[in-house]
């Protein structure tokens, strides 16, 4: 009985503790082209907690990939960060956006082209909004082309379908192509 009731006193301990931890999280959404590359670099990046790659700032509720692709939904394919502020800051998450990805090129990244493949930060806070500007600001000197990148409210974040999510890992690939950081 006293093993039991110590058990069960240390898993509400722990799960309080996880709760604590999610609280701390902050989240961050951003659209730079096919999602599968965006999401295997920022992965990689201490303080990035969970990504989940899926469609963004469209009209149409609840899309497919079928539909992004071959429908007019308005949505781009996004990825949903959810980090540790205290670990990596949100001006960091930019900066790391900017790099690695053309921010001047309308609707397109490398081979892939559409309104699904735009540049875009959908800010979850005014907070996220002042950054996102003040970033821009300084990614502008490193690019020779205007930056077209979309800087607008969050909307509803569809995650996409489960063969979508963490591509790279889960084929023991790399993300190559038109993802990568660029030198600043």
């Amino acid at each position: 009985m006293k093993k039991a009731f110590m058990a069960a006193l240390a898993l509400t301990a722990s799960l309080s503790w996880a709760g604590d931890q999610e609280e701390n999280m902050e989240k961050a959404v951003f659209a730079g082209g096919c999602f599968w590359g965006v999401e295997a670099i920022l992965q990689e990046l201490d303080g990035v907690i969970d990504t989940t790659v899926g469609y963004t700032g469209g009209r149409t509720e609840n899309p497919t990939y079928k539909d992004i692709c071959y429908k007019d939904t308005g949505h781009a394919e996004a990825i949903e960060i959810v980090f540790d502020p205290a670990k990596i800051s949100y001006e960091t998450l930019l900066t790391y956006f900017w790099r690695l990805h053309d921010p001047t090129t309308v609707n397109r990244q490398g081979p892939d082209v559409g309104s699904q493949y735009r540049s875009a930060i959908f800010y979850q806070s005014a907070e996220q909004k002042a950054a996102a500007e003040k970033v821009k600001v300084e990614a502008r000197k490193k690019w020779k082309k205007p930056i077209v990148t979309e800087i607008v409210p969050a909307a509803i974040f569809y995650p996409a379908e489960g063969y979508h999510q963490d591509y790279f890992k889960n084929r023991g690939g790399h993300h190559t192509g038109c993802h990568f950081l660029r030198d600043w």
